[in-house]
């Protein structure tokens, strides 16, 4: 299965153009961003789980990123995560996940290296982890040769600038951007290829990101053949 797996092409997913697929064995729902690969993949998902679902262990080979959007996820039956967590399970890492109440998170697979072997925890609610930096406020979640991954707050109307050789990729966690006369309303994801720049402005009410860059070069040369 290939979605969006060119990633020298500029992708832009919005809400209204989500379409929802349940997972083989009915645990989940699945919004598919890009994906290379079946079952298992080098993937960019969106995951709904429902109230008092679960998804039995499995192991996750080049690790699996997620970033909690609402709800709680559970992981072991023992550890809770509420919105706002990032996590990040290393190479072949396992885990059972379940929601009580249900959930919706942002997932990553089969991104990280194999040299990644320690798991990171992050709640991004806790202001002591967020830096302002250049004038930017800024919750630092992983940085290696390969990607650099942080949160963003901005201000009512704020200018988002990044540049980056090795590509960029966005998901707009709460509030709105605006490039010109379109509107990238929460929940949009933007993927932007090598030696792009992004620039984008907040809309009235701020705007909260989710932001990777550094990281495409790397997935040309492990994943295109």
């Amino acid at each position: 299965m290939f979605i969006y797996a060119d990633f020298s092409q500029l992708v832009i997913i919005k809400p209204e153009d989500y379409h929802w697929v349940k997972s083989p064995g009915g645990e989940v729902d699945r919004m598919m961003l890009d994906r290379i690969g079946d079952e298992k993949a080098r993937a960019t998902s969106l995951v709904k789980y429902a109230p008092e679902s679960a998804f039995p262990e499995h192991q996750h080979p080049l690790g699996e990123e997620v970033l909690i959007l609402s709800g709680i996820f559970t992981e072991n039956a023992e550890d809770d995560y509420p919105a706002g967590w990032y996590l990040r399970n290393p190479h072949h890492s396992t885990h059972r996940v379940s929601s009580k109440a249900g959930c919706l998170i942002f997932v990553k697979l089969m991104q990280m290296t194999e040299h990644e072997r320690e798991p990171t925890r992050i709640n991004t609610n806790d202001l002591a982890n967020w830096k302002l930096t250049q004038r930017r406020m800024i919750c630092p979640l992983f940085q290696s040769e390969h990607e650099q991954t942080y949160l963003e707050k901005l201000k009512p109307d704020q200018i988002f600038v990044e540049k980056s050789e090795q590509g960029i990729e966005l998901f707009i966690i709460k509030g709105q951007l605006f490039c010109g006369t379109e509107i990238y309303p929460a929940g949009s994801w933007v993927r932007l290829p090598l030696n792009s720049a992004a620039k984008f402005q907040a809309g009235p009410s701020g705007a909260t990101l989710y932001v990777k860059t550094g990281h495409l070069q790397h997935a040309i040369d492990v994943w295109v053949k």
